[in-house]
């Protein structure tokens, strides 16, 4: 196979030009051909959405290279069967990518495992070449299958990684990982050189336990456990954080790890550890950024006899994926092994597809917020949203670091999308809003970048919450299963979910119509927080938080003020709530 057909990191900068915001065309179509499928996508990176990565078609192929790949006296090769099954299906899809107007320069065909074994590529090559008008293959070294899979495939739907992280990609033929320090200039490609590839994926180890002997299985399985081992000890070498953290934990102390994971094999436990969450019906059905904490992540066993035991469907998974899940589980458990310390671990949906097209983005664009792109606050709009988003922290206790760790909506990208809501179908009545703002917050925008789990059910609760709570009994099921979401991240953030969303409301009592001018919004209301732990505790035991509101005297002649008080007590008042906080307000009138 001709090296001219492999991407390397240092041939990475030569064979990925980067994006241009004046290109003439921004559909991308991409062809990944994975050891398990082949995997079809075209991607629109029209500005200003570029980091949205918006998809426009997706399909796959169940063509497994890696079970096709057939032993031979020079080496495993593919058969003519094989090969034309490829190339008839990737004809198929330029045929169709030419239909969508994408140029036949932004066509892109990834190839990994599966190809770098085969001793007979160069026919697949010749063959894929016929059926597209002369279209080359882009094999990917294993470093670059960790940049492009592992670190930017995860990385792509997130909005960033605030603390270093392991990263991971499990795929039919290989298992990748590496450790990130997304405060390094470089860190895709540090991570990417630092990370290693193992032949481990899932369908390499199914056969392995399928169809080998007891002492070939443990052979296998003790060199997947060492290799795994090896890596991570050699990772901590490198990386002084990560060593540290090690070091910590081996001492006694409380010290984790945020773990990331892409690719099938990963998402097949993701899946089945959501069909087995304690939250149930789980309410999002896609697993990409669905998160567990480490304890119930370290579950292979159990989650053996799930899959073992389970009849019906898996949501998620496909028959061949069942089938797969002892060596996925066998893999989990090698982890498992070499890193007990696991704080949270999140699964991701990105692939080599999301990662080769965000290493062609500028650097400033990959590092941008998506959610801030998808709010889309234009210029002339920043001055009202500033002044509501600073209202709305406002009514928080600035001085309680309890909240330090708590997650709620206003954050960046986040408030932006949540103030956008907060006038919308003010038409409508409140029981069909309520019931609009769980939906559409699972529903809106798919697999968009930083819309995780979490910030979906914050945004929902939130949201909902503005609306007085009116759910109807058909949606106490999903509310109740968003709730406990957020409430796996942490304890208290569903009561102030509830506290923001009745703050959103007294805002839009105040003023029906989304206020234009900054100026005039702030002289008209005020919110001050007062929070005393100590001297307050309520009959409940909770803590006692009481929110002063000010309003302008001709604001006041317009409202009811008994009722406008009201919203925080009724609004923040659940009997599930199990947080450590109860609310309440006052009003006062500023002359």
């Amino acid at each position: 196979m001709s090296a001219s057909n492999v991407i390397t990191l240092e041939t990475l900068n030569e064979q990925l030009p980067i994006w241009r915001p004046d290109d003439e065309n921004h559909l991308y179509a991409i062809v990944d051909m994975g050891s398990n499928g082949i995997r079809f996508s075209i991607t629109s990176m029209e500005p200003p959405s570029t980091r949205l990565l918006e998809p426009v078609y997706s399909s796959r192929a169940a063509i497994s290279l890696f079970d096709a790949l057939t032993p031979s006296a020079g080496g495993p090769v593919f058969s003519s069967q094989t090969i034309n099954d490829v190339a008839s299906a990737l004809s198929g899809f330029h045929q169709l990518a030419i239909m969508h107007g994408v140029p036949q320069s932004q066509i892109v065909i990834l190839a990994t495992e599966a190809m770098r074994r085969a001793t007979n590529g160069h026919q697949m090559l010749k063959a894929i070449a016929a059926a597209t008008n002369g279209l080359g293959v882009q094999i990917l070294d294993p470093a670059v299958e960790t940049l492009f899979g592992a670190v930017m495939g995860s990385r792509s739907g997130l909005i960033n990684v605030p603390n270093s992280a392991l990263f991971l990609d499990l795929g039919g033929g290989s298992v990748q990982m590496t450790w990130v320090e997304t405060s390094e200039d470089n860190y895709e490609t540090d991570g990417a050189k630092a990370g290693e590839s193992l032949p481990f994926g899932a369908a390499i180890l199914t056969k392995v336990l399928q169809q080998q002997s007891a002492e070939a299985q443990a052979t296998e399985i003790g060199a997947l456990q060492d290799g795994i081992a090896r890596i991570y000890a050699n990772l901590c070498a490198r990386f002084p954080n990560l060593r540290a953290i090690k070091e910590a934990h081996d001492r006694g102390e409380d010290a984790s790890i945020e773990v990331y994971m892409c690719g099938g094999g990963f998402r097949g436990y993701g899946s089945m550890l959501m069909h087995n969450d304690p939250i149930s019906p789980y309410p999002i059905p896609s697993t990409n950024t669905y998160s567990v904490p480490g304890h119930r992540f370290k579950q292979p066993t159990k989650m053996r006899q799930v899959n073992d035991g389970h009849d019906g469907k898996v949501h998620g998974m496909s028959k061949r994926r069942r089938q797969q899940f002892p060596a996925i589980a066998t893999v989990i458990e090698s982890f498992i092994a070499a890193v007990p310390n696991i704080r949270r671990v999140t699964f991701c949906g990105g692939s080599n597809r999301q990662g080769y097209l965000m290493m062609r983005m500028p650097k400033e664009i990959r590092e941008s917020n998506p959610l801030q792109v998808l709010a889309n606050v234009q210029e002339p709009e920043k001055p009202i949203f500033d002044a509501i988003s600073g209202l709305l922290s406002a009514s928080l206790p600035s001085s309680e670091t309890r909240l330090q760790d708590v997650p709620c909506v206003l954050v960046p990208g986040l408030a932006a999308l949540f103030i956008r809501l907060i006038w919308t179908r003010s038409g409508h009545g409140t029981n069909s809003n309520s019931s609009f703002a769980l939906h559409n917050a699972i529903v809106r925008d798919p697999d968009c970048p930083g819309l995780t789990h979490l910030a979906r059910a914050l945004l929902a609760v939130t949201h909902c919450a503005r609306w007085g709570n009116d759910i109807g009994p058909a949606d106490q099921l999903l509310h109740q299963g968003l709730w406990g979401i957020i409430e796996s991240h942490h304890a208290d953030a569903t009561f102030w979910a509830l506290y923001i969303g009745a703050v959103a409301n007294i805002i839009a009592t105040v003023f029906p119509i989304m206020p234009t001018d900054p100026d005039r919004f702030i002289s008209t209301i005020k919110f001050n927080q007062r929070f005393s732990a100590m001297l307050s505790k309520s009959k409940t035991n909770k803590d006692k938080t009481e929110l002063t509101i000010t309003l302008s005297n001709d604001t006041a002649e317009r409202v009811n003020l008994e009722n406008l008080a009201d919203i925080v007590k009724n609004t923040t008042k659940f009997k599930r709530d199990k947080s450590n906080f109860k609310a309440s307000a006052k009003i006062i009138i500023h002359p």
